[in-house]
């Protein structure tokens, strides 16, 4: 079985060597590696350049492409298109895997009775010092996901049988479009939890710096696309929206 592990990065001079070296201590061999890049201004190619041999000596396979795009789900589609794995995975060029984290997924997948669409595991959220700000564990059920994206997409799993059967991601949303992506299956979403922590996720991705059109998108995914009652997808965002304002204020 094979692994595709997806990067889209632009203006990511900061933080990605870490996402590389992440990736570079991987024991799980069975895996290509893609970044796509959106025609950065800053040392983000100089930087993808300079890891090609460190890629090459560890025998994993590595693509990368810079160029304009209309924003990450257009850079995760052109990587999709680039994809030869039977299982995909997007990681943030923000984000890092923890060690042996591509061997206990490709692990728990073989182990799996029943095809499943995604595979999804926990994620620890953290600031730019390293310290943990959030524990994302939730467990996929549709009567919780289909109001509320209650499980980290980053670092996730998906059955490539899931993009020929659904389509890839709407470049119409900016932020939420992993969510809409996952709830065109409905309750039919076939999941599994791997039961661990596999990512470290960085605080400062674009859903934090646009914190209110997270949720206007959320309203749009879950009405058009879950077929929720509007009313109750405004009852949603008005109840998020306050909780997140008080933790803003208090934490």
């Amino acid at each position: 079985m094979k692994l595709s592990i997806i990067t889209a990065t632009f203006n990511s001079e900061k933080t990605l060597a870490s996402t590389f070296n992440s990736i570079l201590k991987q024991t799980h061999v069975s895996f290509e590696y893609i970044v796509v890049d959106g025609a950065s201004t800053d040392q983000t190619v100089t930087i993808i350049k300079s890891f090609e041999e460190a890629f090459k000596s560890k025998e994993i396979a590595f693509k990368w492409i810079s160029e304009k795009d209309n924003g990450i789900y257009d850079a995760w589609n052109k990587g999709l298109k680039l994809s030869t794995g039977e299982w995909v995975s997007f990681l943030g060029s923000d984000d890092v895997y923890l060690d042996n984290a591509l061997t206990s997924y490709s692990e728990f997948i073989s182990q799996q009775e029943k095809e499943i669409d995604l595979v999804h595991s926990n994620v620890n959220i953290i600031n730019d010092n390293g310290d943990l700000l959030r524990k994302v564990n939730g467990k996929w059920s549709w009567k919780v996901f289909r109001r509320k994206m209650n499980i980290a997409h980053v670092g996730a799993f998906h059955n490539m049988k899931y993009f020929k059967k659904y389509g890839t991601f709407n470049t119409d949303y900016k932020i939420a479009g992993d969510y809409e992506l996952l709830l065109r299956a409905g309750k039919k979403l076939r999941t599994a939890k791997l039961d661990s922590v596999t990512v470290l996720m960085g605080y400062g991705g674009i859903s934090n710096d646009q914190i209110f059109k997270v949720f206007s998108e959320s309203i749009k995914a879950k009405h058009e696309t879950g077929r929720v009652n509007i009313l109750l997808c405004y009852v949603d965002f008005l109840k998020e929206y306050l909780i997140y304002m008080i933790k803003k204020i208090f934490y």
